[in-house]
């Protein structure tokens, strides 16, 4: 869900609005109706970032050392399905 609200509402319901940004709801802060701001949580520990994901996509290995991209269980040798 997208939340808009003006600073004076944001300045009023702070606590409240980090609550919802923490629930992934989406926190527009706005100033005279125009966006200005987005609130949003911290990633917890082990969610990963973007910054975590494109390195390790570029080197081609998986964000999660339990996950393989690796399909060769699949196919034979001569790339037959098994």
């Amino acid at each position: 869900m997208t939340i808009l609200a003006d600073i004076p509402e944001v300045a009023e319901r702070f606590e409240e609005l980090v609550d919802l940004a923490r629930r992934n709801d989406e926190v527009v802060i706005c100033r005279a109706g125009r966006p200005v701001a987005v609130l949003t949580p911290i990633p917890k520990p082990g969610q990963g970032t973007r910054d975590d994901f494109l390195p390790l996509a570029a080197a081609g290995r998986p964000a999660n050392g339990d996950q393989t991209s690796n399909h060769n269980y699949f196919y034979d040798d001569n790339g037959l399905s098994k």
